[in-house]
C-alpha cells in the first residue's frame, strides 16, 4: 500500500531495502523471488476510495489471487482500518466485467503488471497486527513449527523499525509468545492464528491438526 514513511529512524531508500531484504528471508527454498509490488498510496493517509479499491482489484486480477490476507478489522491504526476495508470491497470490484482497471504498477520501480481476467478470490482471511491490547481470537490457527526463525529474521529485517528503536525490539519477544501460545492450543510447538468470516472446508476429518 505505502513505502511505510516517514519514520523515526527511516527513510523510503532505507524501507525499500528493508522490505527486500524481507522478502528474501520469506522466499521458500528453491521458489523464485517473492514479487513485492508498492501501491503509491500516501502512510498515514489512507482513504478507503474507488481509486484506492480499483488499484487493489487490478493487484489481485494480476496475480489471479486465490487467497487474500488482510489486517484484521478491529484495529487502532487508521490505515490498517482502511486498507482492510479497501480489500474487502476490491475482492468483489476484481471481479466485475466491463470494468476498466489500470495495471498495477510498482511505485518503487515503475514498471507494470499486466492485468488478467475477472478473478473473484475463493479465500479471504484476516491476520492480526493491532494496536489495540485485546487478544486476538482466531477461528483456524495454522501449525509453523519449524519456521518461527524465519518470521523472527524476517521482522528484524526492518531494521529502522523493530531494531533501531529500543522500545519496539519487544515486538519480537511478543510474536515468539504469541506462536508459542496459538501453538499449545492446536497441541503443536508454533502456531498463527487466522480469522475468517466464511467457513473453511475440509476435504475430510483426516486435515485437521
Amino acid at each position: 500500500m505505502t513505502n511505510g514513511e516517514p519514520t523515526p529512524f527511516g527513510d523510503p531508500v532505507t524501507r525499500k531495502g528493508e522490505a527486500a531484504a524481507a522478502s528474501e528471508v520469506l522466499a521458500p527454498e528453491g521458489a523464485p523471488p517473492i514479487k513485492r509490488l508498492l501501491l503509491d498510496i500516501k502512510n498515514r493517509e489512507v482513504m478507503h476510495t474507488i481509486e484506492n479499491r480499483h488499484k487493489f482489484a487490478a493487484v489481485y486480477r494480476a496475480h489471479q489471487a486465490d487467497i487474500i490476507f488482510t489486517p484484521f478489522f478491529e484495529d487502532a491504526h487508521p490505515d490498517h482500518i482502511a486498507v482492510t476495508k479497501i480489500a474487502e470491497d476490491a475482492r468483489f470490484d476484481a471481479k466485475l466485467t466491463k470494468l476498466d482497471l489500470p495495471d498495477p504498477v510498482d511505485a518503487w520501480t515503475g514498471e507494470a503488471m499486466p492485468i488478467g481476467e475477472p478473478k473473484y478470490a475463493k479465500w479471504f482471511f484476516y491476520y492480526y497486527a493491532t494496536h489495540l491490547r485485546w487478544v486476538a481470537n482466531p477461528n483456524f490457527v495454522v501449525d509453523v513449527t519449524g519456521y518461527e526463525q524465519t518470521k523472527i529474521d524476517s521482522i528484524n529485517a526492518y531494521h529502522t523499525q523493530f531494531v533501531l528503536p529500543e522500545k519496539n525490539r519487544k515486538v519480537v519477544d511478543w510474536v515468539r509468545a504469541s506462536l508459542t501460545y496459538m501453538g499449545s492450543r492446536i497441541g503443536t510447538e508454533s502456531g498463527e492464528g487466522f480469522y475468517t468470516r466464511e467457513p473453511i472446508g475440509l476435504t475430510g476429518f483426516n486435515s485437521l491438526a
